[in-house]
């Protein structure tokens, strides 16, 4: 049984991971969500206005009291900076299954910043809320984004033909990747086992 924690604060060296709020949508308008290379390869369409923001950050805020609803808002700690959105969606309560879908402002990609961010995520969905099982997938026309998921520990699984639709690229082949609790378990092992012979 998943013991739901909500959207709780999370930080990591150089972000904090906290939820959305109303003020945070012309930050969220101008460095993300209005961008056409942001939303290239997303299920949504980039957005038109700072009053179409709104609206969406609103339905999110409402969500939160759902203690199974997990969506940060990752900023840059040393600025305050909103910088992206990071979501976790239960897929199954009974296998303690989840599936990770997020996004970066151009201004910030290549830094390493996403895969923090991911690891922080999976650490606590693991740790705190008992998941099995974390999933994610990305176009074929998106390496960047596999990256992020290899980065973070998570294992290629297979190809998933035109898993979803973009309303600017149309039905996108997926590569499709998953990481286990034990998976988790062991790569945190290695990890530090190369850090204290480093």
């Amino acid at each position: 049984m998943l013991m739901h924690k909500g959207t709780v604060p999370l930080e990591t060296p150089r972000l904090a991971l906290r939820r959305f709020w109303p003020e945070d949508t012309p930050s969220v308008y101008r460095n993300w969500a209005s961008d056409p290379q942001v939303t290239r390869y997303m299920r949504w369409s980039p957005h038109q206005s700072v009053q179409e923001t709104g609206q969406v950050v609103e339905s999110w805020v409402k969500h939160y009291s759902q203690p199974s609803f997990y969506l940060w808002l990752i900023e840059l700690r040393e600025t305050g900076t909103p910088i992206g959105a990071l979501e976790a969606t239960i897929t199954s309560e009974n296998d303690a299954c989840a599936e990770l879908g997020y996004c970066l402002g151009r201004y910030w990609w290549g830094g390493g910043l996403m895969s923090e961010a991911v690891a922080a995520a999976i650490r606590f969905l693991f740790q705190e809320v008992g998941l099995n099982r974390i999933e994610a997938c990305h176009s074929v026309r998106n390496p960047a984004s596999g990256r992020v998921m290899e980065k973070c520990g998570m294992t290629f699984e297979g190809m998933a033909r035109q898993k979803y639709y973009s309303p600017t690229e149309g039905f996108q082949d997926c590569r499709t990747y998953a990481i286990l609790r034990g998976d988790w378990t062991e790569y945190l092992q290695i990890s530090q086992q190369f850090h204290t012979q480093n």
